[in-house]
């Protein structure tokens, strides 16, 4: 039973993984392409419109690859957790369903208008497909979070005898405390990966020589939003979530934290440290006294309960992995906003296109927002461990009692070497548009 579980969540954290590489830039990139094509409308160059033209090219790509990924997603929950599906459908199938109908529907329609009905719709309704994308894919997100939100801290809903969850107040799925915060800071983050691909691009057309007049509208576009996004990332969209985890998951809050022992007159912030589940202490910890609550509660000497106060059986199945995720997430965002402040301070003083070493470092720091995007999402998905919808069902009772260990793992597999053709699909593609260029279509 242990081995088909620990295979079913290795199947489905291993397609979600691959699949949110796509959905992240998409719905980040969305609103940059917006901003092209609304500064084209107002200044009437022609450089923003070959600039939503190209960054829309690159969006329709990764669309089309969040879209082959993604199906299989939702086929695993008939598969793998046909259980969960049978006792929560009647709730998180709603939102999903929504999702499906609404806002991909909406995505994808205008989509191919906003790709190929410039000549035919003008403009002015060419801005409004472009922006209707945009609408469409953070519909999309606001869904999926929402469905996600309900499973971290469910609300208005029912037990019936059979054991299924039967929704008693729609609204209070939009209403979830949980999900604002976490739809805001998952945008966020969103808009910080698209923000460091677009100025790597045009980093990469500076160092090359080639398309700099698009290059320096890529990369200070880049920067700019970069830098709102990146802070905004931390706060308030990371505060108002990490408070959020620590009134309604206080478990998870101190595991994700490293805190095993409750501290008197207030709690440390750990810097460095590496958790030994045996002693059940931080080796090698590098800490700064009370930060950690007067982040928390805006009082340095606040008591943060440690994990010892909690029934060992509630606690994360993998501690390690929790605490590793947070910190490799907040480490990264740190290191993304001090790029993009030293970025925007050379920008602002003129000398960024002649500091060939900032060009190359926002061109290798790319990969980053991608990287603490997913370890903010394995943070979440660790941290609700061991249940499936938090403190009511337990992820061994959502799997699928008649898939084998086996057959989880043949697919698995399976998963892997097809994905593994389609990233370097992906890879020939976008690098053939990037190399390419944004082109200028005369009407």
């Amino acid at each position: 039973m242990e081995d088909m579980i620990f295979y079913d969540r290795m199947q489905f954290a291993f397609t979600i993984t691959f699949h949110y590489l796509f959905p992240q830039l998409t719905m980040g990139l969305s609103l940059i392409i917006v901003y092209f094509k609304g500064k084209y409308l107002i200044k009437h160059d022609i450089k923003y419109n070959d600039a939503a033209k190209f960054w829309m090219k690159i969006f329709a790509l990764n669309f089309m690859m969040g879209v082959v990924t993604g199906i299989p997603m939702e086929f695993q929950f008939g598969t793998n957790w046909a259980k969960f599906s049978e006792l929560t459908g009647g709730i998180i199938g709603q939102t999903l369903a929504m999702e499906g109908t609404f806002s991909f529907f909406l995505e994808s329609s205008f989509l191919g208008l906003f790709l190929f009905g410039e000549k035919l719709i003008g403009q002015k309704l060419h801005f409004l497909t472009g922006f209707l994308v945009f609408v469409g894919s953070w519909a999309s997100g606001w869904l999926i979070i929402a469905t996600n939100a309900w499973m971290q801290h469910p609300v208005g809903y029912e037990i019936l005898e059979n054991g299924k969850f039967v929704l008693t107040n729609f609204g209070a799925l939009f209403s979830n405390p949980w999900l604002v915060p976490s739809y805001l800071h998952n945008q966020s983050a969103s808009l910080v990966t698209a923000s460091f691909v677009v100025a790597a691009i045009g980093a990469f057309y500076l160092l090359s020589k080639k398309h700099l007049e698009q290059g320096r509208i890529f990369i200070k576009t880049g920067i700019a939003f970069g830098l709102i996004s990146s802070l905004a990332v931390a706060f308030p969209t990371g505060d108002w979530s990490a408070k959020n985890v620590v009134k309604f998951q206080p478990i998870t809050f101190a595991a994700m934290e490293g805190i095993f022992d409750t501290e008197k007159g207030g709690s440390e912030i750990i810097l460095v440290g590496q958790p030994d589940m045996e002693l059940l202490k931080l080796d090698n910890k590098i800490a700064v006294p009370n930060v950690l609550s007067f982040l928390t509660y805006q009082n340095f000497t606040t008591e943060i309960k440690g994990l010892k106060e909690f029934d060992v059986s509630k606690w994360p199945k993998n501690v390690p992995g929790l605490y590793y995720s947070y910190h490799i997430m907040v480490g990264l965002g740190t290191i993304l906003i001090g790029l993009m402040a030293l970025s925007a301070f050379l920008l602002w003083r003129k000398h960024l296109e002649k500091s060939k070493w900032i060009l190359w470092a926002i061109m290798f720091a790319s990969p980053f927002p991608y990287i603490a995007n997913i370890a903010g999402w394995y943070t979440a998905e660790l941290g609700r461990q061991p249940w499936l919808v938090y403190n009511l069902l337990e992820t061994a009772h959502g799997a699928s009692p008649n898939v084998s260990a086996g057959n989880t793992l043949f697919t698995l597999l399976g998963f892997v070497g097809m994905y593994v053709l389609l990233g370097l699909l992906f890879l020939l593609l976008l690098g053939r548009i990037i190399y390419k260029g944004p082109e200028t279509i005369k009407n």
